[in-house]
């Protein structure tokens, strides 16, 4: 059962998320040989006040 966690910054439509999940589930098929049906993709999103990159967060470099 191929695991596949993905984190990104909250603010992705839905159906960018849902082909997100598509896109990454039939890479994982084509690479492993596993069945898209045993592939599973957990999406963890993070507010813009939660994360940083370089000691600024990223609600931070939006107010710039």
């Amino acid at each position: 059962m191929p695991l596949v966690h993905i984190e990104l910054i909250a603010g992705r439509s839905q159906e960018q998320l849902k082909q997100l999940c598509a896109d990454v589930t039939a890479a994982v098929v084509k690479n492993t040989g596993a069945p898209a049906e045993h592939v599973h993709v957990v999406l963890s999103e993070m507010a813009k006040d939660r994360y940083a990159v370089g000691g600024v967060l990223k609600s931070d470099e939006e107010a710039k």
